[in-house]
C-alpha cells in the first residue's frame, strides 16, 4: 500500500471516527471489482464479499433496533420500516456523508462513466464499509456506529410510514384490551376552510388532542401524539 493511500486512509478514518487495527480491510471496502480487473499486477481485492456481508450486518443491526424501538409493531410493519431505511437512496446518502467516493479505487472505465457519485456504488461500498468495521472490531462496535448514524433515519421512516391511527388502536388493544376513542371537541372557520379539533381518549384516559383541515387529517394528529406518549409509559401503566 503506497504512502498516499495510507494518508487517504487516515483521512477517511478521521471522518468515520473509528480506527482500524487492520488498515487492509479498510482498503479492500474502498475497491471496487473494476480496480482489481484493471490493475491484476497488484494482487488486490475488491468489496463484493464484503458488501456481501455488511448487507446482512446492517439489517441485523437495524432490526434490532426496530424491535426495541417499536415492541407493539408487527412483522410486516417492522419489515415496511426496515425497507425505507435500509434501501440504496439513503446509503448512498450515508456514503456521500463520509465522501466514500473520493477514497473509491476505480477503474478507469467506471471512473469515466461517474462511478463516484453513482448511487448503486456508493451503497454498496457503505455495505462494504460497516463489514470491514465488523471485522475489524466486533459486532458491539459496529452495532454502536450504526446505532449513531441511523436512528435519525429510523425517525424519518417512522413518520413517514405510520399509520397513526391503526398504529394506536393496535397499542390500545395490546396493552388496555381498549378501542381508542376520538371526539370532535372544536371547529372553526367559514366553511371552505374549516379547522377541526379531536380528542382522543383511551380507557377513559384522555390522551392529546390534533388538529387539522378535516376530521381525518385531526385524528391521525391525535393518535400521532398519543403513541409519543404511549410509548413512554412505564409497563406498569399499560396493564
Amino acid at each position: 500500500m503506497t504512502e498516499e493511500r495510507m494518508t487517504a486512509l487516515d483521512r477517511i478514518q478521521e471522518i468515520l471516527r473509528y480506527r482500524f487495527r487492520d488498515a487492509a480491510l479498510l482498503d479492500t471496502a474502498l475497491t471496487h471489482r473494476s480496480y482489481v480487473n484493471e490493475n491484476p499486477s497488484e494482487a488486490c481485492n475488491d468489496n463484493e464479499r464484503l458488501e456481501f456481508l455488511g448487507d446482512a450486518v446492517l439489517e441485523l443491526c437495524i432490526s434490532d433496533m426496530l424491535m426495541q424501538q417499536f415492541p407493539y409493531y408487527k412483522e410486516g410493519q417492522l419489515s415496511q420500516l426496515r425497507a425505507s431505511i435500509v434501501n440504496e437512496q439513503p446509503l448512498a446518502e450515508m456514503a456521500k456523508t463520509f465522501h466514500l467516493g473520493d477514497y473509491l479505487l476505480l477503474g478507469k472505465g467506471e471512473e469515466i462513466s461517474g462511478g463516484r457519485s453513482k448511487p448503486s456504488l456508493l451503497a454498496n461500498t457503505f455495505e462494504a464499509l460497516l463489514a470491514a468495521i465488523y471485522l475489524d472490531g466486533g459486532f458491539e462496535e459496529t452495532a454502536a456506529l450504526i446505532g449513531r448514524l441511523f436512528t435519525p433515519l429510523i425517525g424519518e421512516g417512522y413518520r413517514t410510514y405510520r399509520d397513526y391511527k391503526t398504529t394506536v388502536q393496535q397499542i390500545s388493544q395490546h396493552a388496555f384490551k381498549e378501542t381508542p376513542r376520538y371526539t370532535l371537541i372544536h371547529e372553526s372557520g367559514p366553511d371552505h376552510d374549516k379547522t377541526f379539533e379531536v380528542q382522543i381518549s383511551i380507557a377513559d384516559r384522555i390522551m392529546a388532542t390534533g388538529t387539522g383541515k378535516n376530521k381525518k387529517e385531526a385524528e391521525q394528529q391525535a393518535a400521532e401524539k398519543a403513541i409519543q406518549i404511549l410509548d413512554k409509559l412505564p409497563l406498569s401503566e399499560q396493564e
